[in-house]
């Protein structure tokens, strides 16, 4: 397939598009004349960027979505075909954070993650892929982390749904070219977003002073600078958008010696553990079902 060349009328959703890399990505793709869907839970925050987008002369439109919920994607999708006639970019970015312990993850932390950040882009990909089939077209921009091509230890339930999605972007990459879809797996490091402190909806268990400075070391690129980036490395179908680009060093690192890079991993999480974690606290277990003779006894 050829490189794209402009996104001009092309129709694009940005899910998670009222924060962080999607508000980015929906003001950039405005500029270059998209007509861009802002989805999001955050609907007035969504709105307000939609509003501030046309009155520069942009194509916006703000709709209500919650990944969590197929037929929420569903009905984007479906409007936005019968608002716009199609789908041509499909950015799949809604995601959370939850930063600490494994040993101190509750249900409800496991939980939330998979459910966004995992079947999330489940959602997008049944919601918009059989419209991409039959439109012979389309490119679905699945965004994982740096945390889905290298581990990370101190986000085991983030990096685990992250490396999912690189794994169901390279496959479905592989089955899509035959119709004429392409797919690319956006993995950016540290952005200055709010996902670094878990974003609206998820949950650092650190002390979140202590971990801004940590995050501050590793120069976090600005959104805004980062989104021409990410424009410009869909339209050439690039597989995988590494960004800020230094970051591929920890990449072909891990690739190169994994040994050495776990190894690596493990010292940062020493120094995290020392700098950021806080006193360990159990999560609440479930209570173990009564067995039937003692649910007889304890009727008093």
């Amino acid at each position: 397939m050829e490189p794209q060349s402009s996104y001009r009328d092309k129709v694009a959703i940005i899910t998670g598009g009222a924060s962080g890399i999607g508000a980015a990505l929906a003001k950039h793709l405005a500029h270059e004349r998209a007509r861009v869907v802002i989805a999001d839970r955050q609907v007035e925050l969504a709105e307000s960027l939609a509003v501030a987008i046309r009155s520069n002369g942009g194509t916006a439109v703000a709709v209500q979505l919650d990944v969590r919920e197929l037929s929420s994607m569903a009905h984007v999708v479906t409007d936005t075909v019968a608002r716009w006639g199609a789908v041509d970019y499909f950015f799949n970015n809604a995601g959370i954070g939850l930063g600490g312990d494994a040993s101190q993850y509750s249900h409800t932390d496991w939980n939330d993650v998979l459910t966004v950040n995992l079947h999330g882009v489940v959602h997008g990909i049944e919601a918009v892929y059989p419209v991409m089939i039959r439109q012979q077209s389309g490119h679905i921009i699945n965004t994982a982390s740096m945390a889905g091509l290298i581990g990370t230890a101190g986000s085991a339930a983030y990096c685990a749904t992250k490396h999912a999605v690189v794994g169901l972007s390279k496959s479905l990459r592989a089955e899509a070219k035959r119709h004429g879809v392409r797919v690319s797996v956006l993995c950016p490091g540290a952005i200055r977003t709010p996902i670094l402190q878990g974003g609206k909806y998820g949950r650092m268990l650190l002390d979140q002073k202590e971990l801004d400075v940590m995050w501050e070391q590793a120069r976090p690129l600005d959104p805004d600078v980062m989104a021409p980036q990410i424009a410009r490395a869909v339209l050439r179908n690039e597989m995988f958008i590494v960004l800020p680009k230094w970051w591929k060093l920890f990449w072909y690192f891990e690739r190169l010696a994994p040994v050495l890079s776990l190894k690596l991993s493990e010292l940062h999480y020493s120094r995290m553990h020392t700098r950021v974690m806080r006193p360990a606290v159990q999560p609440p277990q479930p209570e173990p079902a009564a067995s039937p003779s003692r649910a007889r006894s304890s009727g008093n």
